[in-house]
């Protein structure tokens, strides 16, 4: 169903792109513009700019780009009135759409389909839980005995399911879901043997909806509360949601929606491994606590904690054994650049159960006296296992040194052994030379694998090519600085036309200058189109935008970046983005200390001035380049004298904007 226009502006209008962005990273300001760690791609220095300003954001690592509603797209992987009705609920916006019949629903995509059927299943257990009879008694009565409170229950919409066989699956039928789209929801399960015969996967137990970064139900975790003995067999008692289209669980930690707002205020994420100790903790006002749900922890879910902090505690409930199989799963943490500290509780306690025992107060002091990092943490615990051994010791020193080597900062791991050395009393020379022999052979076994591969026809031709944009571009040292912050070198690398750097630079300074009067009465765009006269531009979407901005003068009106960043075709709203994006900011530094550097506004007119020069020489020695090609093909004297007398004709005003432009002429 399409969504009116007036709704559509209204939802623009209203999002704001710092608070729609700051829900899944931490952005931190510079300048006029706010940064981050790009969400789509793994860096660990930010690249990642959000302009408030113009309400855009770019990365300069993957080059994704966009808007609010391009943002949400993104990153939630949904379509464009997907992401409008997702931004129109978090803004309190109502869009007036007739009601989805089930015929309607089975015609939208499956993956909304999923999210949409799992909305149904939350809200069918939340009912169960709180206004059914068994719910009561059975679910409520077990949330209550582990002491969570009504706004608990409420937070993270826990809820009952029926001790029923198709209780769900009964009641999702006759509101029109298909039985096979709660299968692929993982919702239900078909009899072994048997394609029709279909029932609830999970019956008798208490229910956990997992939820995504952006609070969307994407799968459940379930408790079973009583054992039937005579079944076959001991049923387990904790089940998931099998994998989905939308639910992959190494991807995802419980918690994270209600806890990423604290997170980010705490600079601190607690990872427990269980739902009640998430629970307990946020009931405990510790709300910057996620788990993972008894699976060992991945690199996505780390990458997911490091949109919101750099700092991760772990606290770990489990004995010596299990304590000690874990960390050797934690250097990859390292890897990230995060900073890892481990905290431990007393034996037979859990965080849980811990907090409950001594109440808030007395839990964060604990944290406080027993949380160490985890180089410090892992030492001494592999100290006391190895005794007076030497070769155990030895054994220790080799595998800290392992994890140390992991951190990308060579000022944290210079740190690390200053305080590895005196823990281990061994002379801290001896940890940095070996350190230094394990960072060798990584970087000596990609090297080893390159020489180890022939060479490919695909990386010559790369490299050819690369040659042929070097010489087409030529050595003029003023088109090799022209404006590296805006224009990147990859950028115009995909580019086989020589003229499209100084195409793009025409463009680029009409969108963010064009009402910039360079005389009186005379504007930055006014020049430009004046100069230009009835050229056209090689590269076809920078030649759609020029004849957009002429067509516009034409009408009195000048065309900018907000022209184009608002534009139906997303082609013109990309090229906009990377041309009004600025990836360097002058550093406060240079006006703390009253230094003056020109800004490219108190240069426009030149630059324009030069831009038009080096466009027009590129485009003379374009035009010198094919007629080359025609002379050496010329058969007949008379056209070989048509085209010397052309070729000279640009030879000359090649060598004249040479003079201009102060380059020595190689032609």
């Amino acid at each position: 169903m399409r969504i009116p226009e007036e709704t559509i502006e209204r939802i623009r209008q209203s999002a704001d792109i710092i608070e729609v962005i700051g829900d899944y990273v931490s952005l931190k300001k510079r300048g006029q513009n706010w940064i981050a760690c790009c969400p789509f791609h793994h860096e660990k220095s930010p690249s990642f700019s959000v302009s408030p300003v113009r309400q855009i954001y770019k990365c300069f690592g993957c080059g994704k780009a966009g808007d609010p509603v391009r943002f949400v797209m993104d990153i939630e992987n949904i379509s464009y009135p997907e992401a409008l009705r997702f931004l129109a609920k978090k803004y309190a916006i109502e869009i007036a759409e007739q009601e989805v019949s089930p015929e309607e629903l089975l015609r939208q995509n499956e993956r909304e389909s999923l999210y949409i059927v799992l909305n149904f299943a939350k809200d069918f257990y939340k009912h169960y839980l709180l206004e059914t009879e068994e719910g009561q008694s059975i679910g409520l009565s077990y949330f209550r005995e582990r002491g969570f409170l009504d706004d608990t229950v409420q937070a993270f919409e826990l809820g009952h399911s029926p001790d029923q066989w198709d209780a769900l699956l009964q009641a999702a039928v006759q509101k029109g879901y298909q039985a096979d789209l709660l299968e692929k929801a993982g919702l239900v399960l078909s009899k072994e043997g048997s394609t029709t015969r279909q029932y609830d996967r999970f019956r008798s137990r208490v229910i956990f909806p997992i939820h995504n970064v952006s609070g969307r139900v994407i799968a459940f975790g379930a408790r079973i509360l009583k054992t039937d003995k005579t079944q076959k067999g001991a049923q387990p008692k904790y089940i998931n949601s099998p994998e989905t289209e939308v639910y992959h669980k190494s991807q995802v930690l419980y918690g994270i929606f209600q806890a990423k707002q604290a997170i980010r205020q705490e600079d601190v994420c607690y990872l427990t491994e269980g739902y009640t100790d998430v629970l307990s903790l946020y009931q405990a006002g510790i709300k910057n606590v996620v788990a993972s749900s008894g699976t060992s922890l991945t690199i996505e879910q780390i990458r997911l904690i490091s949109r919101f902090t750099q700092n991760i505690t772990i606290l770990y409930d489990g004995d010596a054994a299990g304590i000690k199989a874990a960390l050797r799963g934690l250097d990859m943490v390292l890897e990230e650049g995060l900073n890892v500290s481990v905290a431990t509780f007393p034996d037979g306690d859990d965080p849980d159960s811990y907090v409950r025992k001594v109440g808030t107060a007395v839990f964060k002091e604990h944290l406080q006296q027993h949380t160490h990092d985890f180089i410090t943490f892992k030492t001494d615990m592999l100290l006391r296992d190895a005794g007076d051994n030497p070769f155990k010791r030895a054994e220790v020193i080799s595998e800290v040194v392992q994890s140390i080597s992991k951190i990308p900062d060579a000022i944290k791991r210079q740190v690390f052994f200053q305080k590895t050395a005196r823990q281990l009393q061994i002379d801290e020379q001896t940890l940095i030379s070996e350190s230094n022999k394990l960072l060798r052979k990584q970087q000596d076994q990609p090297q080893r694998q390159g020489r180890d591969q022939p060479k490919t026809d695909s990386a010559v031709s790369g490299n050819a090519i690369d040659n042929l944009l070097e010489s087409a571009f030529g050595d003029d040292p003023v088109l090799t600085e022209s404006t590296p912050a805006l224009v990147p070198k990859k950028t115009a690398q995909k580019n086989h036309s020589p003229l499209y750097q100084h195409e793009e630079e025409c463009i680029r300074l009409l969108l963010n200058y064009g009402p910039v009067e360079l005389e009186p009465t005379i504007s930055l765009c006014h020049y430009i189109l004046s100069e230009l006269g009835s050229m056209e531009f090689t590269t076809a979407l920078l030649q759609e935008m020029l004849a957009e901005i002429q067509q516009g003068f034409a009408n009195t009106e000048i065309r900018g970046a907000d022209y184009f960043l608002r534009h139906t075709n997303q082609e013109y709203v990309q090229q906009a983005i990377h041309l009004v994006t600025q990836r360097y900011h002058l550093s406060d530094g240079w006006v703390k200390h009253e230094i003056f550097v020109p800004t490219e506004i108190d240069k426009l007119a030149d630059a324009a001035y030069t831009n038009i020069l080096r466009l027009k020489k590129a485009t003379a020695e374009t035009k010198m380049a094919t007629l080359k090609v025609k002379i050496v093909e010329a058969t007949d004297s008379e056209e070989m004298d048509s085209l010397m007398k052309d070729y000279m004709h640009f030879k000359r005003i090649d060598m004249e904007i040479s003079q201009l432009l102060g380059t020595v002429y190689s032609g």
